[in-house]
């Protein structure tokens, strides 16, 4: 029988890794506690909808929204469409006018005057203002987006008016400043303005300016852009964080729809990296999906969306229908307050936008992951190879070249590529060495030992939550690896999660080969067993079982990593809900309901002694687990703290499932043998 020694040296270099790994992932815990302020929005407009509908004073429905937990009043730039509604200007195209002229509706000897001497062209567009502020800041705007020689100003009954040269419809819908008197009232009413301005055509330096200049005197929580670009966006950028950084905004990156980085804002991240990431992400219930979602539903959504994806400016909308009972401004503000309360009592304050602080571990403890990692791969690939195996001098030469390669440019103040390897590595290697040790561990236990049904659950349970405990050793790695700022706001990605799930099995599967025969006989090894396995003639029966194991496989990885692509059933969904909020983190189904299972199993197979094709199968769905576990930290948006109950409730929870299932099994084999013995009675 092969036997496979675990190189000491490289044992004490992981375990020394590791103590730097949980070094900074204490770091990280400390950091993400830091962050736990979410600044609760609305859009400002939507409350005064709110008090339309329900015929209130706009000023009562404010200080109700404000009883009820809102801090921040999102307010965006004006335009004609709202100013000719609201009457503080108005747009007039000059066809119009002529139209007005002739019914005899334009009652303005002015305009009449205008009318006649020809100065009016149909194709323009007249604008008249009836609020002195807005007409100076449409002025202003107007000039910047259009230029001057666009823009003619002139007197009509004592007043200034506007010729724009410009296409009406479009005209209409111009984005033209963040309103001053808008951004004055929210701050009255006691919130914050989370301002949503929009870049300008070839933005210059002076229109960055400008905006600012209107925020001047006003509390501003965070500036979030609207449309595809930043403000300043391409030349710009620096003079827009400058900006920020002198009235202390927080940048906001609106989180996808997929839940996956960022809607694309031309220069967004470069913003960011600029500003040192202080940013805050921002999520927004689907428009068409809210109506649909219940309030309480819409409560929990905003609960794990904080919790899990590090979202800290929550931009609520208003149902625009009310709940049996009530009355829409009684549901909507029942739906604040219940968002509030429910996020209070998960440890969240309310205010504007918490931040992470400058996170930075020192490059020592990242080189001393580095190794560690490097230590691992070697370790594994001493597993699997007898040759390497037998050889200690061969592997220490191994680790010192991979090594130096791994830490040199993170001590040089570099390796973010490196540090993405390593983490890759330690996602695929870690979860693999942790199912090894208890293969080994198996073999070096010449007989199976005898005992009863509780003894082999409480074995079988010793052995996943070892396993377990060597993964999350992986999961302190790559966490350690990638802990910064940028991946903790996803503007870095882990991008190998669908590979963490099939790496780790082939890993194993290789291990296992040189480990164990599946043909009942003599273990040959990897190469010869693989060999016998292509070689084998197919049948439509195991054919049939290829295919359904190959489409379990498709599955798999269609509903693995940030997106989904396979739908998930009403079924599923209701049964996540009941573990979100029955439990701290909820585990994930292919550790809760596959993974950890299996292994259980796989310990009753090696106690039954089953056939070692059946053995390996269940090992390898075993696998799925421990790779599991690992690749949750890749998340890196959500906090450690969170990912590691996640993986202790799958462990937990699956060894339950294991344990019913096996006692399932053992009912059902004393079941077949009393009708057995019985049958063989009456004969």
């Amino acid at each position: 029988m092969k036997r496979f020694r675990y190189n000491r040296i490289l044992s004490a270099v992981i375990f020394v890794g590791f103590l730097a790994a949980m070094a900074v992932n204490l770091m990280r815990d400390a950091a993400e506690k830091q962050n736990m302020t979410v600044d609760l929005a609305i859009d400002y407009e939507g409350l005064l909808e709110l008090a339309e509908r329900e015929g209130l004073p706009p000023e009562e429905v404010l200080r109700q929204a404000k009883e009820a937990g809102i801090t921040s009043l999102a307010v965006y730039e004006t335009t004609f469409k709202k100013l000719n509604v609201n009457g503080k200007a108005s747009a007039t195209p000059g066809g119009a006018i002529f139209e007005r002229y002739q019914s005899g509706a334009l009652t303005s000897l002015g305009w009449r005057s205008l009318v006649e001497r020809g100065e009016i062209v149909g194709t323009e567009v007249y604008v008249t203002g009836h609020d002195p502020l807005t007409f100076r800041e449409v002025k202003e705007d107007l000039i910047r987006r259009l230029g001057a020689d666009r823009v003619r100003s002139f007197l009509v009954d004592g007043e200034e008016a506007l010729a724009v040269k410009a296409n009406y419809p479009s005209f209409e819908k111009m984005n033209l400043g963040l309103p001053t008197d808008e951004m004055k009232a929210v701050n009255a009413a006691g919130f914050y303005v989370l301002a949503r301005p929009s870049n300008y055509v070839q933005a210059t330096e002076a229109d960055v300016a400008a905006v600012f200049r209107r925020l001047d005197g006003i509390r501003v929580s965070e500036m979030l852009f609207s449309g595809t670009e930043a403000l300043g966006a391409p030349d710009y950028l620096p003079q827009l964080v400058e900006a920020l950084r002198d009235r202390d905004i927080t940048l906001g990156l609106i989180e996808a729809t997929t839940q996956l980085q960022f809607y694309k804002q031309e220069g967004l991240l470069e913003a960011a990296r600029l500003y040192g990431y202080r940013a805050a992400r921002m999520y927004s219930i689907p428009k068409e999906e809210q109506p649909k979602m219940k309030r309480n539903a819409a409560v929990e959504r905003w609960v794990n969306t904080d919790e899990e994806r590090n979202i800290r400016i929550d931009l609520l909308r208003i149902y625009e229908k009310p709940e049996l009972g009530h009355s829409l401004l009684e549901t909507n503000m029942q739906y604040f307050s219940d968002t509030r309360d429910k996020l209070t009592s998960h440890g969240f304050t309310l205010g504007r936008a918490g931040t992470f602080p400058p996170f930075a571990p020192p490059p020592f403890l990242r080189a001393l992951i580095m190794l560690g990692t490097a230590a691992g791969g070697v370790l594994y690939l001493s597993l699997v190879i007898p040759a390497l195996n037998r050889r200690p001098a061969w592997q220490m030469a191994l680790f010192a070249v991979c090594g130096l390669a791994a830490a040199v440019p993170v001590l040089m103040g570099h390796g973010g590529t490196v540090r993405l390897l390593a983490a890759l590595a330690s996602a695929n290697v870690f979860p693999a060495l942790a199912v090894i040790g208890q293969l080994d561990y198996i073999r070096a236990c010449r007989t199976v030992p005898e005992g009863s049904l509780p003894k082999l659950l409480l074995l079988a349970a010793m052995a996943l939550f070892l396993t377990g405990a060597l993964s999350f050793v992986g999961a302190a790695y790559l966490s350690g690896a990638l802990s910064d700022v940028e991946y903790f706001l996803e503007v870095n990605i882990f991008r190998g999660i669908k590979l963490t799930f099939v790496l780790p099995i082939l890993l194993v599967a290789i291990a296992f080969l040189e480990r164990f025969s599946v043909f009942g006989d003599a273990a040959e090894g990897f190469t010869a067993q693989g060999c016998r396995l292509l070689a084998m003639p197919v049948t439509v029966k195991t054919l049939a079982v290829f295919v359904g194991i190959l489409v379990a496989g498709v599955v798999l990885l269609a509903r693995s990593g940030h997106s989904m692509g396979m739908p998930v059933s009403g079924l599923e969904l209701r049964f996540r809900a009941f573990l979100e909020q029955a439990l701290y983190a909820r585990p994930r189904s292919k550790e809760l309901l596959i993974g950890h299972p299996a292994f259980m199993m796989a310990a009753l197979a090696w106690f039954k002694k089953w056939p070692g094709m059946v053995l390996f199968l269940l090992v390898l769905a075993a696998t799925i687990g421990q790779g599991s576990m690992v690749e949750t930290f890749a998340h890196m948006r959500t906090p450690v703290m969170m990912s590691f109950a996640r993986g202790i409730g799958g462990l937990l929870g699956g060894a339950m499932i294991g344990a019913a299932a096996i006692l399932l099994f053992a009912w059902g084999e004393r079941m077949l043998r009393a009708t057995e013995a019985r049958q063989a009675g009456e004969e």
